[in-house]
């Protein structure tokens, strides 16, 4: 199955770490972030959960909830946390889903065949309240992820549902943003204070992202 951008995330229920997940209702009206790992008890993989688990309080700051899977079962899930929590001595504070079927991972597009026909790959979806997906990111099993521009990127997105502008190449909190073309919302007609460089491209100071 090939997801785009704007679609409605598939729904499932499914087991995990934290019991059995309904996946709308465990995302309620937050935003959402779903990923999945090749396998349990692999290096790369390991070091990705630490990172998310000590970037609890950033993604809480953000209406972010944080939710991985593996093929693997629900043992070797158990199992696994308890080593990555020794290693970063905390807590691994999100559910890990089980999806020894590989059914879920079928719905989202997360086995690629051409890298192994066994195992999810790196995968990455960014949903938002809507449960509508706002982002998809693809790494192959042997690059870790870069969380920090995961968390670039929904800052960016949350920007962008909230006050109708996009960011700039290599934008980060704080930069100026630019105001978008394609949205004449009030909020855009009443900004007299922008640089600009083009009539297409028009500067601001960043808005407050709530």
């Amino acid at each position: 199955m090939r997801l785009n951008l704007g679609d409605i995330a598939p729904d499932f229920e499914a087991e995990s770490t934290f019991g059995k997940i309904r996946f709308f209702d465990w995302l309620g009206t937050s935003w959402g972030l779903f990923f999945s790992h090749p396998e349990d008890y692999t290096p790369v993989c390991t070091t990705e959960l630490g990172v998310v688990a000590n970037l609890k309080q950033e993604f809480a700051e953000r209406n972010v909830k944080t939710i991985g899977l593996s093929v693997d079962n629900l043992d070797a899930h158990k199992g696994w946390v308890k080593d990555i929590e020794e290693i970063i001595e905390g807590s691994v504070d999100f559910p890990i889903i089980v999806d020894e079927k590989k059914e879920i991972a079928s719905l989202y597009g997360m086995i690629h065949s051409n890298e192994d026909a066994n195992f999810t790959i790196r995968s990455v979806f960014i949903i938002g309240p809507d449960k509508k997906i706002k982002l998809i990111l693809t790494y192959p099993m042997a690059v870790g992820r870069n969380f920090d521009e995961i968390l670039r990127v929904i800052d960016a997105l949350q920007l962008h549902e909230n006050h109708k502008v996009v960011t700039p190449a290599n934008w980060h909190q704080g930069d100026k943003v630019i105001l978008d073309p394609n949205h004449s919302t009030g909020e855009q007609h009443q900004q007299t204070n922008y640089e600009e460089v083009k009539p297409y491209l028009r500067y601001i100071p960043q808005p407050k992202n709530q």
